[in-house]
C-alpha cells in the first residue's frame, strides 16, 4: 500500500471567510496579499491579512484530508485492518486540522470585525484623495528618497521605481500628515520618504472599490469550491 501524501502549501488558497473579506475592503484576496507585501497597507489591515493567510493554510489542511479521506473510502484500496487504521488517523487528522481552522477564523473575525465598522463610518468621511496624490503615494510605498541637485539646489523625489515628484507636492503630502521624510539623512545623499499610518489608510482607502455585495472568487488549484463539510 503506497504512503499517504503529504499536503502542499498553496499560496492563495481559500478560506471559508474570503467573501466577507472581500466585501469588507473592495479588494479581492489575491491583491491584499500584494498589498500586504509592499507594505500599503495601514495595521488593522496588515493584521487581517496575516490573520487570513493563517486560516487560508488551515483550510488547506482541512480540504487535504477530506479527498484523502474520500480516497481511502472509494474502493482504491484492499478493505483490511491497514485500511481501517489509515482511515482512523485521517479521520484524527481532519478533526485537527478543522479545529486549527476555526480557531484561525476566529482570530480573523476579531480582525476584520472592525475593519467592517470602519468601513461603514466612513460612507460620511473626507473627501478621497486625487488621481495624482494617489499616484504619488502609491510610488513611496514602494520606496522613495528626497534629492537635492548639489548644482541647481532643486529638490524633488525618486521613487525606487523611477517616478519623480515634485518637492511641492511632497510638501503638501507632508502637511497633510500622510508622509513623512527621514531628516537624519542629508538631503545631497538623499532623505529616505515613506508613509505614515495615516497615508497607508488614505492610500488603501482611496483605491477601495465599492462593492455591494460579496464579489464570486473563482476556485483556486488545490481547493475546494464547496465550504468544508460539517463534522460530525
Amino acid at each position: 500500500m503506497p504512503p499517504a501524501p503529504t499536503p502542499t502549501p498553496v499560496r492563495r488558497a481559500v478560506s471559508p471567510l474570503d467573501h466577507r473579506i472581500e466585501a469588507a475592503t473592495g479588494h479581492d484576496i489575491d491583491t491584499l496579499w500584494a498589498y500586504r507585501d509592499r507594505g500599503v497597507l495601514d495595521e488593522p489591515h496588515a493584521r487581517l491579512v496575516d490573520r487570513h493567510r493563517e486560516l487560508a493554510k488551515a483550510h488547506t489542511g482541512v480540504v487535504f484530508y477530506l479527498k484523502l479521506l474520500n480516497r481511502l473510502s472509494s474502493g482504491e484500496f484492499d478493505v483490511d485492518d491497514a485500511l481501517f487504521t489509515r482511515i482512523d488517523r485521517t479521520v484524527d487528522q481532519l478533526e485537527e486540522t478543522t479545529d486549527t481552522r476555526d480557531a484561525a477564523a476566529r482570530t480573523v473575525i476579531a480582525a476584520l470585525e472592525p475593519i467592517e465598522a470602519a468601513a461603514t463610518a466612513s460612507m460620511s468621511g473626507p473627501s478621497p484623495l486625487s488621481t495624482d496624490d494617489q499616484a504619488a503615494l502609491l510610488a513611496i510605498a514602494g520606496g522613495a528618497k528626497l534629492y537635492e541637485h548639489l548644482l541647481t539646489g532643486r529638490m524633488s523625489v525618486t521613487a525606487d521605481s523611477g517616478t519623480r515628484i515634485p518637492h511641492a507636492k511632497l510638501q503638501r503630502l507632508e502637511d497633510a500628515g500622510l508622509v513623512v521624510r527621514d531628516t537624519s539623512h542629508p538631503v545631497h545623499a538623499g532623505q529616505p520618504v515613506a508613509l505614515t499610518d495615516t497615508g497607508r489608510t488614505a492610500l488603501f482607502a482611496a483605491r477601495r472599490t465599492p462593492t455591494t455585495q460579496a464579489p464570486k472568487v473563482p476556485a483556486r488549484p488545490g481547493t475546494s469550491p464547496s465550504a468544508p463539510a460539517q463534522r460530525r
